[in-house]
């Protein structure tokens, strides 16, 4: 019996180590990217040539969604009928690039009638490599700093408790 509950300790031990390292991780991205929006006021932030982005209206309907999340590799480099991101004035788009021709890009929501109009590749972000469903509220929760910290911190007290739980069992001091 008192090796069932080793094997479990130690199981229960490394599992919560996994969390712990997966947290700090996500604790990590969440500070840079509200430092690099928040701060620095970019209009999008830059993780390691990634960046996200929630998906606001319908026009790419059945392909993406409203609240859907697009993971964006930051690139110029797009070809003809990739998704890609740009920005047009204010906005940030996510539309399928339909046509090249020379330095200007033809785009087209799926679910629209009509071409947009035209844009140059300075303007493109980058092209879509993942598009997230039902995920919108864990993304929220996940980017908040406040939250992630409140996270470590519990994980940290979980495996410090486990560990003088360990030492008493040992007859430790």
């Amino acid at each position: 019996m008192n090796k069932l509950k080793k094997i479990i300790g130690k199981i229960s031990e490394a599992v919560l180590n996994i969390f712990l390292v997966i947290a700090i991780i996500l604790a990590i991205i969440a500070i840079c990217y509200s430092f690099q929006t928040k701060v620095l006021k970019k209009k999008y932030a830059n993780i390691l040539g990634y960046t996200a982005f929630e998906v606001v209206t319908g026009s790419m309907s059945n392909t993406i969604n409203v609240g859907d999340i697009v993971l964006v590799k930051i690139t110029k480099n797009v070809s003809e009928n990739d998704i890609i991101v740009y920005e047009n004035e204010d906005e940030i788009i996510t539309h399928r690039l339909i046509k090249i021709e020379d330095n200007t890009f033809i785009t087209k929501g799926d679910a629209n009638n009509q071409e947009d109009e035209p844009i140059c590749q300075e303007q493109t972000i980058g092209k879509v490599i993942k598009i997230m469903s039902g995920i919108t509220i864990l993304r929220k929760v996940l980017f908040t700093p406040e939250v992630m910290i409140l996270i470590i911190i519990s994980m940290s007290l979980m495996g410090i408790a486990m560990s003088l739980g360990d030492k008493e069992e040992n007859g430790e001091n």
